[in-house]
């Protein structure tokens, strides 16, 4: 296909397309990076290994994994035609992803209940990467929860149908990223001990 040809409408979707990808990307390769720190740092000799993530972590999974359901539903919702279901379950993804990041700082009270703190005396380099990761990735959610405001106020205005859902679609992938992304970071954090 030739991204020089078509209407100027089709050019600039694609344009917003790329960019989105081009974060993505990004973000990619961020977080391949404090991976790979962490990979690496495993090798110190004051590695604890033996540290359980916190059980919030487990359920803010859940949630994540559920809102990224909520979301694909609703963009089927506005291909069918029906705004009233899309508009709710945009919303019940709104809740959703809320819910993930106070259960994520649930998560970071259960390590400090446990006496893991991000730096310190009584901290070390294991449980700081979580906090790190863990935290970085909630930045990224918030953004995330922005982008679906965005989306809700505009699916709200009427905007979307089924010819046209650019906003929906790049709301959507970006929220699918962050899902996929958590679910590679609690897997990893679980088993690269």
């Amino acid at each position: 296909m030739d991204l020089t040809q078509g209407t100027p409408q089709e050019k600039n979707n694609r344009a917003k397309k790329m960019m989105l990808w081009f974060g993505i990307i990004s973000l990619i390769m961020g977080f391949a990076g404090w991976t790979s720190a962490y990979i690496v740092s495993s090798k110190r000799k004051d590695w604890l290994d033996n540290i359980d993530l916190p059980q919030a972590f487990f359920v803010s999974t859940l949630l994540i994994i559920i809102s990224s359901l909520t979301y694909y539903f609703a963009k089927k919702s506005v291909k069918d035609g029906d705004q009233k279901k899309a508009t709710l379950l945009l919303w019940t993804t709104l809740g959703l992803g809320v819910a993930f990041i106070v259960l994520q700082f649930v998560g970071f009270s259960q390590m400090l209940e446990s006496g893991y703190y991000f730096t310190g005396p009584t901290s070390n380099i294991k449980m700081s990467y979580i906090f790190l990761i863990a935290f970085v990735h909630i930045l990224h959610v918030v953004a995330g929860l922005i982008s679906l405001l965005v989306v809700i106020v505009q699916q709200v205005r009427g905007k979307y149908t089924s010819e046209n859902m650019l906003g929906l679609e790049l709301g959507a992938t970006f929220w699918h990223f962050l899902d996929f992304l958590w679910v590679y970071l609690i897997l990893f954090m679980f088993f690269v001990k």
